[in-house]
């Protein structure tokens, strides 16, 4: 019998090939992990929903404040400019910085809409503002006085209750009328201007011509009883504080026209001025999306983090539970890194699915809370894009450590158990 050479044998030997799991098997296993537990898997994906959501919600409410604003900046605070009265400061020699027709130099600057003196007057001691002239009535109190030209009102744009604000011919001819708010009438028990109440200031009777319910600028002045800026001149003379003016433009013209407003009241003396020019819409609009995402981003953080942690457990558990099936399995020809790659397809698809309902729920609920608030809802298309990726990663992450222990088990020992 002729034996056969060693190279003839080593061709006729078969060879056994090594098993392979395919991206369509392994996902229709993935999918059948999943759908064997329906509730647990529901579960499990909650934290993640939670996560991706919060974290979409906060991006959306805070991209979506953050044009409201940008809006409401650009209508009042944008259009704002406050001078200041340094003169004395400047020179102590020197009087009111303000002239007399302050509002009429600065009237003439291009994007000027309103423009108006104002300071508080500093009475004597025990002087309180009564509804009528008998000391220590029932309706006194104390009340700061307000002196404000007529532009000073204009600028602040009232909503008016009753009656009407003041003017320029009541600036010009100096009458001794006033302008009070809701609260401090209700204080003096003026409800009514039919009767044409006044309001007694030391012995000094201001009619009241107007009961201001709001403003947009300067909410300071509901709590105050506001005289022209000439009455209290006369009756109080100069201010011994420096005085302030309140300047409304038109958008755009805040800038230029706080450069050009020392000028146009003093030229022979601009530095007795000081304008404050609206501070930089961006900036602002930064800093108040800065302080938004700082502190939910931690609660998104800390949802995601339990997330993470409930896949991991539930992955952890469905390994322990499987160990028979992944014994079969390896015995069966599977690789470690199909077993692997199995339990981490499952997880990542738990987090997929996650990160899909957390969008959802989170781009739904930005235009709902839009919708009642009359906003309009802005969503960054990153951000709708990016939030399932974070769940995808977030399920990954979860299941490195059960599916690295799944690839672990020996055959012989899980088909003991």
């Amino acid at each position: 019998m002729k034996l056969p050479s060693p190279r003839r044998s080593a061709r006729s030997r078969p060879t056994v090939r090594l098993s392979r799991l395919s991206w369509r098997d392994l996902l229709s296993e993935a999918a059948a992990g999943i759908l064997q537990r329906p509730m647990r898997s529901v579960l499990t994906s909650l934290g993640t929903v939670l996560g991706v959501g919060t974290f979409v919600v906060i991006l959306g409410l805070t991209a979506t404040a953050s044009s409201q604003i940008d809006d409401r900046f650009n209508a009042l605070s944008a259009t704002e400019v406050d001078v200041e009265d340094i003169a004395r400061q400047t020179n102590p020699f020197a009087d009111l910085g303000f002239p007399d027709d302050a509002e009429q130099r600065v009237g003439r600057l291009n994007g000027v809409r309103h423009a108006g003196v104002y300071w508080p007057v500093e009475l004597s001691e025990g002087t309180e503002v009564r509804s009528a002239p008998v000391t220590e009535a029932p309706g006194s109190t104390s009340a700061l006085v307000m002196a404000a030209s007529s532009g000073v009102l204009q600028a602040a744009n009232p909503t008016l209750a009753q009656g009407v604000v003041f003017n320029t011919w009541h600036d010009r001819t100096a009458q001794q009328v006033a302008v009070i708010g809701p609260g401090l009438a209700a204080r003096l028990g003026i409800t009514t201007l039919e009767t044409r109440p006044a309001v007694f200031i030391g012995d000094k009777a201001f009619t009241v011509v107007g009961i201001v319910d709001s403003v947009e600028r300067k909410p300071d002045l509901l709590m105050s009883v506001i005289v022209p800026r000439s009455t209290a001149l006369k009756i109080w003379g100069v201010p011994k504080d420096s005085a302030k003016m309140l300047i409304s433009t038109a958008p755009g013209a805040a800038p230029q026209v706080a450069t050009e407003a020392a000028v146009a009241l003093a030229p022979a003396h601009p530095e007795y001025f000081k304008a404050i020019p609206p501070p930089d819409p961006r900036a602002l609009r930064t800093e108040v999306s800065g302080d938004l995402d700082q502190l939910f981003l931690l609660l998104a953080a800390i949802c995601l983090f339990i997330g993470t942690i409930g896949i991991a457990n539930t992955t952890l558990v469905a390994v322990l539970e499987r160990t028979g099936e992944i014994g079969l399995r390896r015995a069966l020809g599977a690789r470690g890194r199909h077993v692997t790659g199995q339990f981490l397809a499952e997880s990542g698809a738990l987090g997929a699915l996650g990160g899909l309902v957390g969008t959802s729920l989170g781009t739904l609920t930005v235009v709902a809370v839009a919708v009642a608030r009359e906003w309009t809802p802005v969503i960054h298309p990153l951000t709708v894009t990016t939030a399932p990726v974070i769940g995808l990663a977030t399920g990954l992450l979860a299941g490195l450590y059960p599916a690295w222990r799944a690839s672990r088990i020996q055959p012989v020992e899980a088909l003991r158990r």
